[in-house]
């Protein structure tokens, strides 16, 4: 596990107190699609980089974006600003907006197994106190034309001997209770950690539904809530974003 409990005196939040201990890979999930896990993962990073850790940002497969587009790796670039703290890494680019497997038949493209993205994965965490792993859709995305997942990245890590652990990035809205359940029990059911939950994007004006999810959330996935972003933080200049990250996943 890496020790983020004692802040780098020159970059520490003073907003933030206790953290919890991150293990060496964080794989960053989510209960669907466009649930905010890149602004999460942004998040995740800026608060790593305050306690003085080198961070290592990983996205193994990113679909529906061209070569010359910004994807998700970009994305969390933006938001965290020029810190050579962060390396970033993107393993493979496909086109059409679909789940990796669907996209890669569709351009007639071989994808490396799930087992080549954990080597390489390990491989990057020697040089790194943590690397954040951000998913594409759910855990159950299938990755690779085998049918391996997320969740099959996460076991084999941990079969290298390196400790990992995942969080799950929820929508605040309705249906959000099932899809969280749904995917903590298949965490579960494969002994994989789960840190705790962050709502990836709540609104300015909660709903009845979204203030109950926000007390159900820890309950449905056994597994503290480490915070929430607002609706539009993905939009935030470096600046802004780096100064608010603290308050939204205050218990990280």
């Amino acid at each position: 596990m890496a020790d983020l409990t004692e802040p780098d005196p020159d970059m520490a939040d003073p907003d933030t107190s206790d953290p919890i201990s991150l293990p060496k890979v964080v794989v960053v999930t989510g209960t669907s699609t466009d649930v905010g896990k890149t602004v999460v993962t942004a998040a995740l990073a800026v608060m790593l980089r305050r306690r003085g850790a080198a961070v290592a940002v990983v996205k193994p497969v990113q679909t529906g974006v061209t070569e010359g587009e910004d994807g998700d790796i970009q994305a969390v670039q933006t938001l965290l600003g020029d810190d050579p703290g962060v390396t970033f890494h993107e393993f493979v680019r496909l086109h059409a907006p679909l789940a990796p497997d669907a996209a890669a038949r569709l351009e007639n493209v071989t994808l490396p197994p799930v087992a080549a993205h954990a080597r390489a994965i390990a491989a990057i965490a020697t040089d790194v106190d943590v690397v954040l792993v951000e998913g594409a859709g759910g855990l159950l995305v299938r990755l690779d034309s085998r049918g391996g997942t997320l969740a099959d990245i996460g076991t084999a890590l941990r079969y290298k001997g390196i400790s990992t652990g995942f969080i799950l990035v929820a929508s605040p809205s309705l249906g959000t209770l099932n899809h969280t359940a749904l995917t903590a029990e298949a965490l579960a059911s494969r002994s994989l950690p789960l840190l705790g939950v962050v709502v990836g994007s709540y609104p300015t004006e909660p709903g009845m539904a979204e203030q109950s999810n926000l007390l159900d959330l820890p309950r449905v996935a056994n597994a503290p809530l480490l915070g929430t972003l607002p609706s539009g933080a993905g939009a935030l200049s470096a600046g802004e974003f780096g100064s608010r990250a603290g308050s939204w996943l205050s218990k990280t």
